[in-house]
């Protein structure tokens, strides 16, 4: 397995695949962020075609320990989102 890319190494192979501009590329790309926070604080979740999507969850409070002391601590309950990767995707990761 190698290094992941880089946003600039994505935006640049998605501009020589596509044939639009770097600058166009990260355009797109800023849009589908700001749509991807936008719809998870709405809905709760956004679909990203053919990857997966980003849901949010809550987690309840718990016991936990802090590993350096071992004193036991109360982590509180908290939201957070999660990217679930569509099965199309997880099966290639067999493969």
């Amino acid at each position: 397995m190698g290094k992941p890319l880089t946003k600039n190494q994505i935006v640049a192979e998605l501009s020589t695949k596509t044939s639009l501009s770097k600058k166009d590329v990260a355009n797109v790309l800023s849009t589908l962020e700001t749509l991807a926070e936008k719809r998870v604080v709405a809905d709760g979740q956004f679909r990203v075609m053919d990857l997966g999507k980003l849901v949010v969850r809550k987690t309840k409070a718990r016991m936990g320990r802090n590993p350096a002391t071992g004193k036991e601590i109360k982590i509180p309950a908290k939201t957070v989102v999660k990217f679930r990767v569509a099965k199309a995707i997880k099966q290639l990761a067999k493969r």
